[in-house]
């Protein structure tokens, strides 16, 4: 079949344009988007269009792309197509988001096409990814271990991306730029061994090939199949979260217990990565990553976690679960000049301290919550903070000294609470672990004529 009716089929297929559409091309000047762009210019008095064309600089090959340019600005003006460029600083972001130099480009080429696309008015941006390049993107994500999600391929639309050479062979696109006498330039990088698609590209295809030479045609239709049945999965996802979210923020996501530990293990794992991705500081998690926190969801007890890459950490708490990237809050330094209530706002807890009569005592709290003192011992200001490097204190009925980072392990104190912990003292000794344990030094005994009764109140 003629290639322009291939292309018109592709489109009428996945209802890529309407009638009047402003149409931006991502032009490299690289066969595939050459052929692209003279394939929509044949194409656009049948839809009306108008066609519009960008390139974007990556600042990755100084040398090769001021010819690149200078090629794509004479073939737009040939045809009489606007022509624009962006440059983008791909090393620099994938510095910045600590991601690969690939991937970097990638965003960075989609978000200035979109702009590019609002600044224009452009409906629809067209990028030439080929059947090809969707069989190779298949390949490539099956052996790094992708789902149904990964393996469903290229997208051939995507909001507003459109990709109409989606079910056309690399080979009839080079046939027809050779019996148009077309030409084009060639991108030294994709002959670089160094890219794993390239790898596919040159080595793992031709191998295939020789064993099904409809391989590529094959590979496609396969992943628009994967891509149907995800699509019907994603439905009942959708319907899972609306029951799962609880609230959302950009660096934290809370979800409903409940109805999480009787989901299904499908539908939960799918639910669990479109809630993280749609978190901005939630990204990069793993499907390890995403069955650790469902290990935690089925067996976790309230209070228990996972701590996961860049800070991430889920916990399970008594009807939701929590997944963030906030940092962990730390105790401000606050000074106690007498007793009095003082509220920690880091800690959500408010301190009670009051001076009381020995004979006043009618038990000796419970060591934690509320803690007794030896008013005599101590020298006002008391300070409470956080921990410290180095700290160590002899824990009431311990009898010898411990550091303070044992004490905490010993004690099962999440690593992210631990900064929140109040640590009361005076002249440089810890009295107290506030909520946790006395110090032995500071206890009463019969010699005791003051106390200083300190109880810890949860601020609701």
């Amino acid at each position: 079949m003629d290639i322009i009716k291939k292309v018109k089929q592709t489109i009428e297929k996945y209802n890529m344009l309407s009638v009047g559409d402003h149409v931006l091309v991502g032009l490299s000047g690289g066969p595939d988007s050459v052929c692209l762009l003279q394939i929509l210019n044949i194409l656009k008095s049948s839809y009306k269009l108008k066609i519009s064309a960008a390139y974007i600089d990556h600042e990755l090959r100084p040398d090769d792309v001021p010819k690149e340019i200078e090629f794509c600005k004479k073939l737009c003006e040939s045809l009489n197509i606007p022509f624009y460029v962006q440059s983008i600083n791909v090393k620099d972001f994938a510095k910045k988001e600590k991601i690969s130099i690939q991937e970097a480009a990638r965003i960075l080429r989609y978000a200035a096409l979109d702009q590019i696309s609002i600044n224009i008015n452009a409906h629809k941006i067209a990028v030439a990814h080929n059947a090809d390049d969707q069989a190779e993107t298949v390949i490539m994500r099956l052996l790094r271990g992708a789902g149904p999600a990964g393996l469903s391929g290229i997208p051939p639309v995507r909001k507003k991306i459109i990709r109409p050479l989606i079910e056309i062979e690399r080979t009839e696109i080079e046939r027809f730029l050779s019996e148009k006498n077309i030409s084009y330039i060639i991108d030294p990088s994709n002959e670089s061994m160094k890219y794993l698609r390239n790898k596919i590209r040159k080595t793992l295809m031709p191998v295939i090939k020789t064993v099904s030479p409809k391989a590529t045609k094959i590979i496609s239709k396969t992943a628009d199949i994967i891509r149907e049945e995800n699509d019907y999965i994603n439905v009942a996802v959708t319907k899972a979260l609306m029951r799962l979210m609880s609230r959302k923020t950009d660096k934290t996501i809370e979800l409903f217990c409940n109805p999480m530990e009787v989901l299904n293990i499908v539908i939960l794992r799918r639910a669990l990565r479109f809630a993280i991705d749609s978190v901005k500081g939630l990204k990069g998690l793993t499907f390890d990553h995403i069955e650790d926190i469902i290990n935690l969801i089925k067996t976790g007890k309230t209070g228990d976690r996972v701590y996961l890459p860049k800070g991430i950490r889920a916990i399970k708490g008594y009807s939701t679960l929590i997944i963030t990237s906030e940092p962990p809050k730390k105790l401000s330094t606050y000074e106690i000049t007498e007793p009095q209530d003082i509220y920690l706002k880091e800690s959500s807890i408010v301190l009670n301290l009051k001076e009381i009569k020995k004979e006043e005592l009618q038990n000796f709290g419970d060591g934690k919550n509320v803690i007794y003192i030896d008013m005599d011992k101590i020298k006002f200001p008391l300070i409470v903070r956080a921990r410290k490097s180095g700290d160590y204190f002899y824990p009431f009925g311990f009898g010898k000294k411990k550091k303070l980072q044992d004490f905490f392990v010993d004690e099962k104190i999440p690593r992210d609470e631990r900064d929140t912990v109040p640590i009361i003292e005076s002249n440089g000794n810890i009295v107290c672990i506030a909520g946790y344990r006395l110090d032995d030094r500071f206890k009463i005994d019969d010699n005791t004529k003051r106390c200083l009764q300190i109880k810890i109140i949860p601020k609701l």
